[in-house]
């Protein structure tokens, strides 16, 4: 997993009795997320017995197991053999076109944000769904995606009064990332846009739409397009395409 030229650095945290935690350090960076994401699909690839759930964050992976099937020291002597050997990783990745209706009630910090930042309402719209996102991890709330990749035009630090609750689907903006509102649930970001992709149900027979790793790209519709697709239980296969 290490680059040759300029190779990560690591460490195996015992964190429980059936868990262990790969930690690649502090910082915000897709090179970390990468590995990350690509050590947790060849963990689930490698089928080891014992081994129940990887769970990946921006910067480490929790890796959950069955200590009547498998010891923490041989799991732990299993992932550092992983660890050490260049394993790279090409699989298809995912890349979701993510219908987002920016501002009015929809997106209700939107013409605010726009003055914050210099901007007019058109340019943060165009910039906004002009680049793809990297989902750096699903967490917070059941669903919930952060996304890196946001334009550094965009950086803008949180509100000083978190709102006690924004609505499902909300697509917000703050500090140097965006993310993705699952549920409603309270939040300090600046909302620009909704969309009417459930990234969370829990009756569908996969409740999580996103995975981390994956990709968005927002895609800007309008008010009425939003109403349609907001009643169309079965458009996500069109929303989706694989890079």
């Amino acid at each position: 997993m290490n680059d040759v030229d300029n190779p990560l650095s690591w460490v195996i945290q015992k964190i429980a009795d059936q868990a262990v935690n790969i930690d690649f350090g502090e910082k915000i960076d897709e090179r970390i997320n990468q590995h990350v994401t690509s050590l947790a699909a060849i963990i689930r690839q490698q089928d080891i017995p014992g081994v129940i759930g990887c769970i990946p964050t921006y910067r480490s992976l929790t890796v959950t197991y069955d200590s009547v099937l498998i010891r923490q020291k041989m799991l732990v002597q299993i992932l550092e053999e992983l660890l050490n050997t260049d394993i790279r990783l090409n699989h298809p990745r995912k890349c979701w076109l993510i219908p987002a209706c920016y501002g009015g009630e929809h997106g209700i910090d939107l013409s605010a944000s726009a003055d914050m930042l210099g901007l007019s309402v058109n340019e943060l719209i165009e910039i906004h769904s002009a680049q793809p996102y990297r989902i750096y991890m699903i967490g917070f709330m059941p669903g919930f995606a952060y996304l890196g990749g946001l334009d550094a035009r965009l950086h803008i630090p949180r509100r000083n009064s978190p709102r006690l609750e924004v609505p499902a689907g909300s697509i917000s903006i703050g500090g140097i990332q965006s993310a993705i509102g699952s549920v409603a649930a309270p939040s300090g970001w600046h909302l620009l846009a909704q969309t009417p992709v459930k990234s969370f149900d829990p009756q569908r027979e996969q409740p999580f739409l996103f995975n981390a790793g994956e990709e968005i790209r927002f895609v800007p519709v309008s008010k009425y397009d939003y109403q349609l697709l907001l009643s169309d239980n079965n458009y996500f296969p069109e929303w989706s395409l694989v890079l």
